[in-house]
């Protein structure tokens, strides 16, 4: 785990909060508004980000995060641009920075040197979301001596023996799928989050996130309460769609950030039960 994020999570331990999350497709809608953006979601109290690079075909997104990659790949969006705008915003912010990604835009910079750019832009680590453990060696094999933390993904239909050999290879933090489907889509099970979450506590010590699904303030509360942190995505990009032109976008952005991460407190009040 990078120093970035193990103090991000002991820090949030210590206040008895869970880390807020927040995804955004890096260049959208545009370059310059999406450094803004992602200035003001920052500056609103944002725990980590997860920067998207924009991809033709986003298979695990719904069609809000589908929608944002397209318009982020009109204005030019690729790895060099994302690697770019990583090395901007770590001139400014000081929070952890994951790249979320599929697997070919890696294969197309090059598996070394994406590995040796990330490092050097100030990311903190990559979430390959199609790449399954099986083989992903071919992508860890290729990695530094001092690699980035590669984020790995428990689903909610993973048996628990499974879940042991994947967190085994896990660094940084185990982002656990909340629900079947695509990003965006809704309806939450809070007792099945814990029942899975209480079997993934078993096999690791690592922090856990859990994402898919959660787009309210009570979402983000009722997954507080039982998970090191919450990943909002969708409900951030369907603002951003909502306001395409819009001068307030970035105040609103930090705005939405503020009040998702007053329902990460544990005892925020707003937690449901599933």
């Amino acid at each position: 785990m990078t120093q970035r994020l193990k103090h991000t999570f002991e820090k949030l331990k210590k206040q008895n909060a869970s880390a807020l999350v927040g995804f955004v497709t890096a260049g959208d809608p545009n370059p310059t508004e999406s450094l803004n953006i992602i200035l003001a979601m920052c500056d609103a109290g944002l725990d980590v980000l997860e920067l998207g690079i924009p991809f033709s075909d986003p298979t695990a997104d719904g069609p809000v995060i589908q929608r944002s990659s397209a318009r982020a790949l009109t204005r030019g969006g690729n790895v060099s641009a994302v690697l770019d705008l990583t090395r901007r915003l770590r001139n400014r912010i000081q929070i952890p920075i994951i790249l979320f990604t599929y697997y070919n835009p890696i294969l197309a910079y090059g598996i070394r040197p994406f590995y040796e750019d990330a490092a050097s832009s100030g990311a903190d680590g990559i979430l390959v979301v199609d790449l399954p453990p099986e083989e992903s060696h071919e992508m860890t094999a290729m990695a530094p001596a001092d690699p980035l933390p590669l984020i790995r993904l428990i689903a909610p239909t993973t048996p628990p023996e499974r879940m042991g050999m994947i967190a085994r290879d896990g660094a940084g933090f185990l982002y656990m799928v909340s629900k079947t489907g695509v990003t965006g889509s809704g309806g939450l099970d809070t007792n099945e989050i814990r029942h899975q979450l209480k079997a993934l506590r078993t096999v690791t010590s690592l922090p856990v996130c859990v994402g898919f699904g959660i787009s309210t303030p009570a979402d983000v509360a009722s997954v507080s309460a039982i998970a090191d942190g919450v990943v909002v995505g969708s409900a951030f990009e369907r603002l951003i769609e909502e306001n395409l032109g819009n001068p307030e976008l970035p105040s609103r952005m930090g705005r939405k950030v503020a009040e998702f991460k007053a329902a990460t407190l544990k005892n925020s009040g707003l937690r449901t039960e599933g």
